[in-house]
């Protein structure tokens, strides 16, 4: 088995629907006892996930946030259909 080093890197792919699916949950349950932490190193990769996907998304500054991702809802459950 190879050892893990800091320098690798693993890329996540979201389409533009589950993107802020994703982003709404996480910060929603930012800091919510219910997500059992094992280790502190798991709350932040979590945090700099959620950070990731805030800085990428236009869609959180948007006024119609809430339309938008009620859209990126259906989509992404469209799509599993």
């Amino acid at each position: 088995m190879s050892e893990v080093t800091a320098d690798e890197g693993v890329t996540l792919q979201l389409t533009r629907s589950e993107a802020p699916v994703l982003f709404e949950w996480l910060a929603r349950n930012d800091g919510a006892e219910a997500l059992a932490f094992e280790h502190e190193a798991e709350q932040q990769v979590i945090r700099t996930l959620e950070g990731q996907l805030e800085k990428g998304l236009r869609e959180v500054l948007d006024l119609e946030y809430a339309v938008k991702l009620a859209q990126a809802r259906s989509h992404v459950m469209d799509a599993e259909a």
